[in-house]
Order: C-alpha cells, then structure tokens, then sequence
C-alpha cells in the first residue's frame, strides 16, 4: 500500500509502498524517515550564540560545497562524474535549506565555487571538503546545547561520510 513518509531532518515528504533507505532530497539515513502522520518536525529552534555560530558555519559549508558540485556537475571530464556531482550539488543544497529554516533566513545565500575539468581532481576536492564537512559536523554535535541541533548534526555526518565513500571508491 503506498504512504507518505516524511524526512525528520529536512522535512520534505516522499510518497512510495515503502520508505526510502535514504531521503531522496538530503540523504538521511532510513532511521530519520517515518510515515509522514508520525514525523515530528520542527525548525523552530532557540538557539544558543553556539548552536547559532555552528548553524551558520554550517550554511556556509553547505552553500560552498554545493556551487562546487555544481560547477564540476558542468566541467568535470568524465559523465558518470558529472552524475554523481549533480546528485551531490542537490544534497548539499538541501542541507544548505536546512540550516536556511534554522537560522529563519528568507534564502539561501548563493555560492560561487571554482571546480576542475579533470574528473580526479574534483574527486579529491570532493574528499577534502566532506572530510572538513564531518569533523565540523562531529564536533557541532557533540557540543550542541540543543537536541533538534545536535540530531541534524548528528545525520549530516552520517550523510557526508556516504559522500566520502562515493568519492574514495573513485579515487582508487
């Protein structure tokens, strides 16, 4: 039978027989989505100076990476490169959403990344910044004074170390 299931993290809705094993627009894991009548989502945070200065890095890590997939999704050398780039831009533009309803912003700021032509060189950019990516991710958690901060801290690294993943096995 089909059903909404609703993405804790991002909050978007998919409609399918079955949850995705991850939300098809920010790449949480399986555990963060539920049939969308029992998903409790809120971007309405107090925040703490630190769970603010930590959201708005955050937004700044998400808009950065993005406009770089973006732009390797266009220049990079290689086709299954330019797919995978494509589907990394989306991801991380809606992370970059997220922390735009956190920090109750009217948009998300746009990006201006260079990229390479050459497919490995956009693979090893890709690794540095999800590296960065997590070890930020892990820390903001970990210091998080709010719950709803640290659980979408706590899916963005597992999210980003799929990302790692994806590019180490390409760079072998």
């Amino acid at each position: 039978m089909t059903k909404l299931w609703r993405c804790i993290i991002c909050g978007d809705p998919y409609v399918g027989d079955n949850p995705p094993s991850n939300c098809p627009f920010c790449g949480a894991h399986l555990s963060y989505i539920n049939e969308a009548k029992d998903a409790k989502v809120s971007f309405n945070v107090s925040l703490s100076d630190k769970d603010r200065a930590n959201a708005e890095y955050a937004l700044k890590v998400e808009v950065s990476n993005s406009s770089f997939y973006l732009c390797a999704a266009d220049k990079t050398d290689d086709e299954e490169g330019k797919l995978l780039f494509k589907a990394l831009a989306k991801i991380e533009a809606e992370h970059a959403a997220i922390w735009k309803k956190i920090l109750k912003l009217p948009a998300v700021p746009a990006g201006n990344e260079t990229c390479f032509t050459e497919n490995p060189k956009n693979l090893q950019e890709s690794h540095d910044r999800e590296t960065r990516a997590i070890a930020f991710y892990r820390k903001a958690a970990e210091e998080a004074d709010d719950a709803r901060i640290k659980q979408i801290f706590e899916a963005l690294v597992e999210v980003e170390t799929d990302h790692l993943y994806l590019s180490e096995e390409r760079l072998r």
